[in-house]
């Protein structure tokens, strides 16, 4: 898988320039003129919208104003997500084998990001019927919930023609007051949390310094199901 970085670490990225990039890089492994790819950045903040969102859950009207963040439409799955500074955005342009597999692939991609937060001290697991990785919620004796579960890594993707687009918003050290309820409701989901590695470990973070080890997590679970993986 070739690696792909765009300024990461001095530059945050307009999300149509990621997008723009996003589409060339797919055009070009689907027509085998380039090798699946991995492309690495950190975006501007903004709120994308897949196409299973209602419109209840569209960012509310005073944050689309002139000035505010934009929202954009997307053709991922899932619902509204932000990206933006602190958030490490990873698009696995990926040729998969076939037969296509796409939960075995989303499985691949959510692993990876459990892998790399304990790396980091940070437990982290998938929840049954929602996507993404979660900082499980904090018990007490009698099993009632201090803390809910937290989102830590936001997941979305498409295949087209063989190849993947979209990806992953690992939450390194956004400020976490874009994913507030009375702005968006977070892929959907309003009973849990957002959170990310800095809040969890106590450590300041940027999104480059996870950039190597979430790029090697992927390489390793995701080359089983690439086609062109060397």
């Amino acid at each position: 898988m070739q690696r792909i970085d765009v300024d990461l670490g001095s530059r945050l990225v307009p999300y149509e320039e990621g997008w723009a990039l996003q589409r060339q890089v797919h055009a070009a492994v689907v027509a085998g003129e380039r090798p699946s790819s991995v492309i690495v950045l950190e975006h501007e903040a903004v709120y994308t919208v897949g196409r299973r969102t209602h419109s209840w859950e569209r960012p509310a009207s005073a944050f689309v104003e002139p000035g505010h963040v934009p929202v954009i439409d997307v053709d991922r799955g899932g619902k509204t997500t932000w990206h933006g500074p602190g958030q490490l955005t990873v698009y696995p342009v990926l040729r998969l084998t076939s037969p296509i597999d796409v939960i075995r692939y989303v499985r691949a991609l959510e692993q990876a990001v459990i892998e790399v937060c304990a790396d980091r001290g940070v437990e982290a697991v998938r929840v049954e019927g929602r996507s993404g990785v979660w900082v499980p919620g904090e018990r007490e004796a009698r099993d009632a919930c201090q803390r809910a579960e937290r989102k830590v890594c936001a997941l979305g993707v498409r295949v087209a023609r063989g190849v993947t687009m979209h990806g992953i918003g690992l939450n390194v050290s956004p400020d976490l007051a874009a994913f507030a309820l009375d702005r968006i409701v977070p892929c959907g989901i309003d009973d849990a949390g957002v959170t990310s590695l800095a809040v969890e470990t106590g450590t300041r973070l940027q999104a480059a310094d996870l950039a190597d080890e979430v790029v090697a997590a992927l390489e390793r679970h995701l080359s089983p199901l690439v086609a062109d993986a060397t």
